[in-house]
């Protein structure tokens, strides 16, 4: 039982680096799809798309905390979404949508099935990987890598 790792993983298995072939795909095929559910309550916060948000008791707009949130999920969802400062970026929204789970989908119950919670944990932390592995082979981010070896 003692031998049933060796360097490379299971015996018999050799992992992939995340950056080759059908790895790298899925991986940057990963920060797209979970970009793009991150963009959609972003734009329905501040664009009022997909129904939008019920317009606030006594009038005014949305509160600055709603705001906050917004902005990072449109813009850092953009950014995401194209690879684009991905690692920074994918941080906070992953602490955006930690935020978001304690304060809006915690209080009510502890397991985030009872709480509607699953797409806030789910969120967090793909983009927790994604802020420790990178975007992926097709990124902005890989372009510009790429570009800044080709010009030393």
């Amino acid at each position: 039982m003692s031998n049933a790792l060796d360097a490379g993983g299971f015996r018999g298995f050799r992992r992939a680096p995340i950056g080759s072939g059908f790895a790298g795909a899925t991986h940057s095929l990963l920060r797209i799809a979970a970009a793009v559910l991150f963009i959609c309550p972003g734009a329905m916060k501040l664009l009022g798309w997909f129904g939008g948000i019920p317009a606030q008791p006594g009038g005014g707009g949305l509160p600055p905390l709603l705001v906050a949130a917004g902005v990072i999920e449109l813009v850092g969802g953009a950014a995401i979404l194209l690879g684009l400062f991905t690692r920074p970026v994918a941080f906070i929204a992953s602490g955006e949508m930690a935020f978001a789970y304690f304060i809006g989908h915690f209080p009510h119950g502890f397991w985030p099935i009872q709480n509607h919670g699953e797409p806030a944990v789910l969120l967090c932390f793909i983009f927790l990987f994604i802020s420790a592995s990178g975007a992926g082979p097709f990124s902005l981010d890989q372009v510009l890598r790429r570009r800044r070896a080709q010009e030393r």
